[in-house]
């Protein structure tokens, strides 16, 4: 074995040196090297000073070197002892367990975890992983990237050991809800599946190519650290925690026998006897702690005595393990002094013989039996055995020759000494023999202490039997009851039992964790002889005793009014039973044999004289006795505790979970057993506790609220006398140091407050920043009985959250470098950084209300005033941006409607302080474009009609409903600088239809888009926003009714600009004026009405003009068509009866015939016109987009043209038709009413009593020429004019 002083001792000392700074005790401060020299002018003179006289310098630095030596020796002498009183807690506990229903930690994340994890999530942004994923996934994901995982408040948390892997993952989880929320429903699919899936996509991508989640067991102990730990765990951790090394803790474990309950139990005994004491001695010395009232003086010692029975009372609850079920454990009382108990004692209770009743398992087991020679080979023989008082049992059956069984019998009994027949039989071949023949019999005398091998017995064989030498081999191994201490054979000797000197089998039993009785029983008995209870005694060893006979080695036992003197018949029996006597009396002097303390005695004097206290005796510093020997009463338990409780602190917020300053289990339940058995108050313990945490805090760590709300309550609760753990003395030092952290607690909760975006980053610890509210309300208040007004502790918060809004705004433009940009930019550099800072704001507060709102709900308003603070903050950069913008700059406008947008959802921050100065600064600039606008709007319309040339050009309205000319910075226009307006060529591909003119197209874009800018706007003040929309419904009517007012000019202008005959075909310039009525007339339901609904119309009725005006240019445009007709008309008029033209015409027409084929001219005439209708209809059709005016126009058409045929044919009612007008008219009304029949013409109007008119006349012609000149019509005819074609 390693002498500790050796060379590789020192060295893993030296490896160990960084350990041990960090446990320097209460009042050691650590090592630091000396400081440098100043460097100044006088720096060669002060190193040639120090080269001249070197010793002061030398000196020092020896002297130094010394005292840290000494200082680090007394810190480890310190932690030894330390750690020798909390392995005997863990050894034998008694008061407290190991705590079952702790929340269980999860594994942190460190800086290197982040950084992988922050790569795994852009590996799979840049599409580099295999797991599939759609777009809502992604933008999730890449959202989740740069808002949490890149930000520094997550890093710094990481850093502080405040995150782990759950965190993230809840973080995750709450973001991708409300997207999930926010998706359309699909049939099928429910949205709780998609969550499901992205969650488990988020776990691979966490997870990468190795399970991420699994982290190697970079120690032992804190991998399961969780989890119930064995006392081999316990020892471990704490070596960890106080830096003991593997040898020390071997050492100190055999030393102080910790595997043995029974001197564990006494070592609690003598303990607690010792504070009894202690107690006593405070009360008669009347040196007391300084406590805030006198009369808590004798409660305090009460208060010590009932603590110490309270003890008592748990270690004499501990079950005690009985020897057989019939063995009951019985209660005694004990007085408030440990008073003792004997026999001799009338007014203590006795232990009566039954209550020490033993139970025993005895086993026997018969080997074979040898020298068998009376019986013949092939005889039967078998053994029994018994257990007198008890049954009988039988081996199998054996030939003689052969006497072999290895049968095993098991007995129980009572008796400590009982008697154990073995018999040896043969089978009987006698007819009337009634009883098999004994062969030998062998009787045995076990105790607990004999032999468990196999032996030979000689056998008592009968009279005259030849087997002289007949022995039997068989083993009985009698056990010893758990609660049977000790036993064997005494010499005794007392005063009130075993009066006379002999020898007697005695055993220690234990019949209670404070009860121990010395009982002598005799052969065969249950019950003992005598008995004497061992509380009160104390056992040493003494020198021989020259008047008694018998016994070598002394010792007694030694009472008030009673001696009892004990011997044994070598050295190591009486040492035994010494160890085992001293376990059971409690008693604090621990006997030492002669010769041992004469060798302790030497050593000491040879210790005093050169050797150096750092540096003792090898085996005295291996052997710890020191440190196990020492008085636990001597010792200031509390400043012990608050080293451990501190060291035990920094080893767990450095293990591998995110314990938020919990202590695990295992450590919750050594710490408890330590307090309760070294009497360390309560208010002390958590007053330590809340000192280290709220220093920890202080520094950066993570520590849960809720742990400092219950230490501090129950802290408050003593200071105030409320008795949290039945303890009702406060002490000075208690109550000041209790003001002096309920101090520094608030400070540093008000700091948490105000630094909540920063201290509580996305919410995480979850519910820290409620439980942090909650905590600063009971800090405020001045007792426990008494709760604060609720508007004091809203005073601290508001205040909290004025400095929050600061703090918040100051690091925001520190992130976005503001400052250095507001400063020397441009005003387009400057309103660019603003709006970005406006977004990062927007930013800022909906994180505030996603993940603090629940926290402030108490106070929803204060939020809503911190929110208005940080945005009064912000307004000052964006007035200085504003400012520096030119006169007439539109740009700003994406400024309002991001901020607008934010804050008219918020019913705290809607039209607030600053919503209300966002438009204050807005609404002249809103005013101003309106009106420039307007002017441009209304010059782009003069100049474009008069330069109009009324070509067809496709419409965008349609296509872009939605579009805002402020809000598209990439159209190549600046309105209202341009007057005039053109149709941006990126819109080419949207074309779908022919409609109306360049100016009327441009109008209603222009119309629509504004109306779209304002209305994307969102403006606030209901007011306001009724008047501008008012206002642009109004300029948008006024718009209208001048450009239908226009194109009604130009189409009548246009109009009589074309000629009356058969080659007519209405422009594309009608049609599009024609279209451009129908656009105002669509246009107007959507920019001209104030509300949907509402029919209500500015100025005048803008659709009564433009239904009038289609009116009459349909009108216009009928006339002009049928003025057509009537020219064909004229020229038939030509052929009436009775002219001179008609004459000359049929006679050249009938002297021609003869010779050539003459052509008839009426058939030329009617099929000029029928070409000239369909034309024109097929051009209306498609060039004009209105069904229902087309219809109205064709209606008109076909009434007026048979109006006019009608009165043509009245005004020859007396004059018989030439057969050419016969032949024409009839080819003109039947194509006439079948081409207005496929242009859907209704029936009714188609056949109107003019067409029959019409029609009945021609009948009549046709008939009245059929008879006069058949072939003249040559097959014209009105009966088959819907079969012919062409």
């Amino acid at each position: 074995m390693l002498d500790p002083s050796s060379s590789e001792e020192e060295s893993d000392e030296l490896l160990e040196e960084e350990r041990r700074d960090v446990l320097v005790a209460a009042g050691g401060g650590s090592p630091r090297s000396l400081p440098p020299p100043p460097r100044d002018s006088r720096g060669r003179e002060a190193g040639a000073a120090r080269a001249a006289s070197p010793s002061p310098s030398v000196l020092s630095e020896g002297r130094e070197e010394q005292e840290r030596l000494q200082r680090e020796e007394r810190e480890k002498r310190l932690r030894l002892q330390l750690y020798v009183f909390i392995a005997r807690c863990i050894a034998h506990p008694f008061n407290a367990r190991q705590p079952t229903d702790m929340a269980r930690r999860q594994q942190k994340l460190n800086k290197q975890q982040l950084q992988v994890l922050k790569e795994r999530f852009q590996a799979f942004l840049n599409g580099e992983t295999q797991i599939v994923a759609d777009e809502a996934f992604c933008n999730a994901v890449r959202s989740y990237y740069e808002v949490f995982l890149k930000s520094d408040r997550v890093a710094r948390m990481v850093h502080s050991g405040g995150c782990s892997a759950s965190d993230f993952r809840d973080v995750f989880k709450k973001n991708i809800e409300k997207r999930v929320r926010s998706l359309p429903e699909i049939d099928g699919l429910s949205k709780e599946t998609v969550l499901s899936s992205w969650l488990a996509k988020y776990d691979a991508i966490y997870r990468g190519e190795e399970d991420f989640c699994k982290q190697p067991n970079r120690m032992a102990i804190s991998a399961v650290s969780e989890l119930i730990l064995s006392k081999e765990q316990l020892y471990e951790m704490f070596q960890q925690i106080l830096g003991i090394k593997k040898l020390e803790h071997q050492l100190i474990y055999n030393a102080c026998q910790l595997d043995n309950g029974d001197e564990q139990a006494a070592q609690i005994r003598r303990e607690l006897d010792g504070r009894l004491q202690l107690a006593e001695q405070m009360a008669r010395e009347r040196k007391f702690p300084k406590f805030v009232a006198r009369e808590m003086e004798n409660m305090y010692i009460e208060e010590l005595r009932s603590s110490v029975n309270l003890l008592m009372a748990n270690l004499e609850s501990l079950p005690v393990s009985k020897g057989g079920p019939e063995f009951k454990l019985q209660k005694l009382k004990r007085s408030q002094n440990s008073a003792f108990l004997d026999i001799g004692d009338e007014n203590e209770v006795q232990l009566s013989k039954s209550d020490v009743v033993l139970s025993f398992t005895l086993e026997i087991v018969i080997m074979e039996v040898q020298g068998l020679k009376s019986v013949a080979p092939n005889r039967i023989v078998y053994c029994t055995m018994e257990v007198e008082g008890g049954e009988k049992l039988q081996t199998d059956q054996a030939e003689a020759s052969r006497p072999q069984w290895g049968t095993q019998g098991d007995f129980t009994t009572t008796h400590p000494r009982p008697v154990v027949k073995v018999k040896l039989f043969t089978e009987s071949t006698g007819v009337l023999a009634l009883e098999d023949k004994e062969l030998g019999r062998v009787v045995l005398y076990p105790t607990s202490n004999s032999p468990k091998s196999p032996d030979l017995h000689k056998m008592i064989v009968p009279k005259n039997s030849q087997d002289s030498d007949l022995k039997i081999k068989l083993a009985v191994r009698m056990d010893k009851p758990p609660h049977m201490k000790h036993c064997g054979y005494l010499y005794a000797l007392g005063q009130k039992v075993w009066k006379r000197w002999k020898k007697r089998y005695f055993v220690l039993v234990q019949v209670s964790q404070y009860t121990f009785a010395m009982c002598s029983y005799r052969e065969k008995k249950s019950e003992p002889q005598e008995l004497m209870q061992l509380e009160g005694y104390t056992v040493d060893y003494t020198a021989p005793h020259t008047g008694l006979q018998g016994g070598r080695m002394f010792f007694n036992a030694v009472k008030e009014g009673d001696t009892v003197i004990f011997a044994s018949d070598d050295e190591q029996d009486r040492i035994l039973w010494v160890q085992a006597m001293y376990r059971a009396t409690g008693q604090s002097y621990k006997p030492v044999p002669a010769s041992q303390a004469q060798k302790m005695n030497l050593k000491g004097g040879n210790a005093n004289t050169d050797i150096s206290p750092l540096y003792t005796d090898r085996g005295q510093k291996h052997g710890m006795d020191e440190f196990i020997s020492a008085n636990p009463c001597k010792f200031d338990h509390a400043s012990l505790f608050r080293l451990l409780q501190r060291q035990t602190l920094d080893h767990r917020l450095n293990d591998s979970y995110s314990c938020l300053g919990w202590f695990s289990p295992g450590q919750v339940f050594v710490l408890d057993e330590y307090c309760a058995r070294y009497g360390v108050r309560g208010c002390h313990r958590h007053l330590c506790y809340l000192d280290e945490l709220i220093e920890y805090s202080e520094n950066g760590s993570v520590i849960d609220p809720t742990l400092l709300h219950y230490s501090f309550a129950f802290c408050a609760s003593h200071v105030h006398g409320n008795r949290p753990d039945g303890i009702g003395t406060v002490s000075v030092e208690e109550k000041e140091r209790f003001e002096e952290i309920k101090d520094r607690l608030s400070s540093l909760l008000e700091n948490q407050i105000s630094h909540f975006r920063y201290c509580f980053p996305f919410g995480r610890p979850e519910g820290a920043l409620k439980a942090t509210l909650s905590l600063l309300e009971r800090v405020l208040m001045k007792d426990i009985a008494t709760p604060i007004p609720a508007e004091e502790v809203k005073k601290v918060v508001r205040k909290c959250l004025e400095k929050a809004a600061l703090i918040n705004y100051t690091r925001l433009t520190e992130y976005a470098k503001i400052e250095e940009t507001m400063n020397q930019a441009t005003p387009a550099r400057k309103l660019e950084e603003v709006l970005h800072l406006a977004e990062l704001c927007i930013e800022v507060l909906q994180q505030n209300e996603e993940h603090h709102s629940e926290a402030f709900a108490w106070w929803p308003e204060l939020l809503a005033e911190h929110a208005e603070k940080f945005l009064s903050l912000y307004s000052v950069d964006m007035d200085s941006a504003l400012q520096a913008q030119p006169q007439d700059s539109w740009d700003s406008f994406p400024l309002f409607q991001l901020l607008n947008n934010a804050l008219r959802n918020d019913t705290l921050l809607c039209n607030g302080k600053f919503h209300k100065h966002l438009q204050e600064i807005f609404v002249p600039m809103v005013v101003r474009y309106i009106d420039l606008m307007e002017s441009s709007i209304a010059q782009s319309i003069h100049r474009g009609l008069e330069q109009e040339s009324w070509q067809p050009v496709k419409s965008i309205t349609n296509s872009l409903p939605n579009v805002a000319l402020p809000k598209v910075p990439s159209l190549p226009l600046n309105l209202p600088q341009i007057p005039s307006f053109t149709t941006p060529t990126w819109m080419t591909s949207l074309y779908d239809s022919t409609n109306g003119s360049a100016t009327s197209e441009d109008l209603f874009w222009k119309l629509d888009a504004l109306q779209m800018f304002v209305f994307d706007l969102h403006w606030p003040e209901p007011e306001f926003a009724h008047h501008l929309e008012q206002r642009l419904k109004l300029m948008a009517t006024d718009m209208i009714e001048a450009c239908v007012k226009r194109t009604r000019i130009a189409f009548e202008v246009k109009l009589q600009k074309i000629n009356k005959s058969t080659d007519l075909r209405i422009p594309s310039s009608l049609c599009t004026m024609f279209n451009v009525l129908v656009d105002a007339k669509k246009q107007t339901a959507k920019l001209c009405i104030l509300e949907a609904g509402q029919e209500q119309q500015y100025h005048s009725k803008i659709d009564d003009l433009i239904e009038e005006t289609v009116k009459e240019i349909i009108s216009l445009l009928v006339s002009k068509v049928v003025s057509v007709l009537e020219g064909v008309l004229s020229k038939l008029s030509r052929y009436d009866e009775g002219t001179f033209f008609s004459s000359l015409v049929s006679f050249t027409v009938k002297a021609a015939a003869k010779y050539v084929d003459v052509p008839k001219p009426g058939m030329d005439l009617a099929d000029t016109y029928i070409m000239f209708v369909r034309q024109n209809q097929d051009i209306l059709r498609e060039k004009v987009n209105e069904e229902m005016y087309i219809e109205k126009l064709f209606d008109q058409w076909y009434s007026n043209s048979m109006k006019v045929i009608c009165m043509w044919l009245a005004d020859r009612l007396d004059v018989q038709l030439h057969i050419y007008q016969l032949k024409t008219l009839i080819k003109i009304v039947k194509k006439t009413y079948r081409d207005f029949r496929l242009q859907g013409v209704l029936e009714g109007t188609l056949n109107s009593k003019t067409y029959d008119t019409v029609h009945s006349r021609l009948t009549v012609e046709e008939a009245t020429v059929s008879v006069t000149d058949a072939g003249g019509l040559q097959g014209i005819t009105m009966k088959d004019s819907d079969e012919e074609e062409g």
